[in-house]
């Protein structure tokens, strides 16, 4: 009697046999092709590259043109294919290489345990700003954050204009697939990161195989953005009333009111110099009163009397032995206490010999 949970998960290290020709001696009845396009900063790339691409596909019996006139790639089977899935593969392979994926990386493809996902997040976004911020976030700083994805995934990730092309196990591709559309809804990629960096340690612990994981893996909440800031200035918006507002008073209207529309036209006259001079004599007295701003002498601060500082009486007579001592000496010249130390020294030489 075996274990059921035994039987349904995969034993460490265990590998699907390869497809040999033994397993499909008589080949294909049919001739399968498939064709992608490529764009034109790409051309010189592909050329240089092709007889690589050309030698990895011939390994499997299939056969590959570039056509530089159409800008074209054309992956083709033969009579000795006997592999069905490798059309699948070239396929695969021609595609990465038209969304700038290095051959390098992108032969990677042939191999059994290695899979691709071309990703289009162009269609996701609809403003153009929001979509290329959202991808800058993908990458990160000096591409971090695609370089911490790449080692928690295994996969090989490239984002190039619409798309982002991912290269590894399928296992990889499922967690690239999910950390990209999220960030694509405005999910930053390092919450799933921090999600994977938790599954991969859990999955090294065996007992925690067939169990659930859910109490160990972080739960984000969604954060509401702040509210808008309220303008200091509110427009309010008028009551509604049906009645029109009151007409304006014309000029005669003004007169009448206030009587200069019986004045004759020589009061008239009059009244309007007046009013003339009146505005002159304002403005000339304004003028008067700048220009007699500079005149107004500044505040001066009061004087703090200071207290006489006592001072100090000075002794002369030291002073003047200071100078004595001061001429006696030579410049350069040793200190008396040190020349009779040294004196005493030589003796004590003198003696001993």
């Amino acid at each position: 009697t075996v274990d059921e949970s035994e039987l349904l998960t995969v034993p460490d290290g265990w590998k699907e046999p390869a497809f040999t020709r033994e397993d499909n001696p008589k080949g294909l009845l049919e001739e399968s092709s498939f064709a992608t396009l490529f764009p034109k900063y790409r051309e010189a790339y592909l050329k240089e590259c092709w007889p690589l691409v050309q030698k990895a596909l011939g390994e499997h019996y299939v056969n590959a043109a570039l056509d530089l006139i159409e800008g074209s790639m054309t992956v083709t089977t033969t009579k000795k294919t006997f592999d069905p899935y490798a059309i699948i593969r070239a396929r695969d392979l021609i595609k990465l290489l038209a969304r700038s994926v290095p051959f390098e990386q992108a032969v990677r493809i042939l191999q059994d345990d290695v899979a691709c996902d071309i990703i289009k997040i162009g269609s996701l976004v609809r403003k153009r700003e929001t979509f290329i911020k959202r991808r800058a976030r993908l990458l990160g700083p000096k591409g971090s954050t695609l370089k911490a994805l790449e080692l928690l995934t295994n996969c090989y990730i490239m984002v190039q204009g619409n798309t982002v092309s991912a290269l590894g196990p399928f296992s990889g591709l499922k967690e690239v697939r999910k950390v990209v559309l999220d960030t694509m809804k405005n999910i930053h990629p390092i919450y799933n990161i921090k999600t994977l960096m938790i599954k991969r340690e859990l999955a090294k612990d065996p007992e925690l195989r067939t169990q659930s994981w859910e109490r160990f893996l972080p739960k984000f909440k969604r954060k509401n953005l702040k509210k808008r800031k309220e303008p200091k200035k509110k427009n309010t918006k008028k009551e509604y009333t049906p009645f029109p507002p009151p007409q304006p008073e014309s000029q005669i209207d003004k007169e009448l009111a206030s009587g200069e529309y019986f004045l004759k036209e020589r009061q008239k006259k009059r009244k309007q110099m007046e009013e003339i001079k009146a505005k002159q004599a304002d403005a000339v007295k304004r003028r008067q009163e700048e220009r007699n701003k500079a005149f107004i002498p500044p505040k001066e601060k009061p004087v703090v009397k200071k207290k006489a500082s006592t001072e100090k009486k000075i002794d002369i007579e030291a002073i003047k032995e200071k100078v004595k001592n001061a001429k006696k000496k030579k410049l350069g010249a040793l200190p008396e206490e040190e020349v009779k130390l040294k004196m005493a020294a030589d003796e004590k030489k003198k003696k001993k010999k």
